[in-house]
C-alpha cells in the first residue's frame, strides 16, 4: 500500500513538472492588452524574444516580459508600457 501511494504521488508531481517545463504562450484575453515591465519573476504571460514563455521571467520588473492586463490598465502603472524594452 506504501508503495503504491508513494508511487502515484511521484507520478503525480512528473506529470506536474513537465507540464511546467512545456510551458507555452498564453492566449490573450479578448479586451486585454500586453502591459511589458511589471511582471515578477516566474509569473509573466510571455516575453518578446527571451525566452519561450509563461513563467520563464527570471528577475522582476523585466522590460521584455509581460503580462495581459484590461485595455487601458497599463497606461495606469507606473514603469509599465504597452511595447517591450530593452
Amino acid at each position: 500500500m506504501k508503495n503504491r501511494a508513494a508511487s502515484a504521488t511521484l507520478g503525480a508531481l512528473a506529470l506536474a513538472a513537465a507540464a511546467i517545463a512545456n510551458a507555452g504562450p498564453v492566449e490573450q484575453p479578448a479586451g486585454s492588452e500586453k502591459c511589458y515591465g511589471i511582471a515578477k519573476a516566474g509569473k509573466n504571460d510571455c516575453a518578446a524574444g527571451v525566452h519561450s514563455c509563461a513563467g520563464q521571467a527570471t528577475k522582476n520588473s523585466d522590460k521584455a516580459s509581460f503580462v495581459y492586463l484590461p485595455v487601458g490598465a497599463c497606461s495606469k502603472i507606473v514603469g509599465a508600457t504597452t511595447s517591450a524594452g530593452k
